[in-house]
């Protein structure tokens, strides 16, 4: 919601993060799972970012297999070996609520932003019919 409608519910001070933008790319259907992999650099790219730059990621797991290839593809296995990409668990862990999986994600990194302190996060999903999608938060 916008900032003044959260002020006239008087929600200000619950307001978590700011959506910054998102990015769309597109993948063959059969390769769906690689799609944050061709989505998070156009993301960063956008906003003259790297990954050094970004706190905090969740990345769906469609499947264990999928995720591996994405933070390989990415150069992520540094952020992942210090808590910075799924630190709560991902889907495999927390679920994969078809329809839902974006609210989830992003309702775990704006949280995880807050706890932590960080700045910036990132949520990015494949999608069936072969596309990527990837968004950037700041922290509030």
């Amino acid at each position: 919601m916008r900032r003044r409608t959260a002020a006239r519910l008087g929600l200000r001070d619950r307001v978590l993060g700011r959506f910054v933008s998102a990015v769309t790319a597109g993948c063959a259907p059969d390769e769906m799972g690689i799609g944050p992999a061709l989505a998070i650099p156009r993301l960063l790219a956008q906003h003259g970012l790297s990954v050094d730059d970004v706190h905090r990621w969740e990345i769906n797991e469609a499947f264990a297999s999928q995720a591996i290839h994405c933070l390989r593809a990415l150069g992520l296995e540094q952020a992942w070996e210090r808590g910075r990409v799924n630190p709560d668990g991902g889907a495999i862990a927390l679920g994969h609520p078809l329809g839902a999986t974006g609210a989830r994600m992003t309702s775990t990194l704006v949280h995880g932003l807050r706890r932590e302190g960080g700045d910036l996060g990132v949520v990015s999903m494949c999608v069936g019919t072969g596309m990527g999608m990837a968004a950037l938060f700041a922290r509030e």
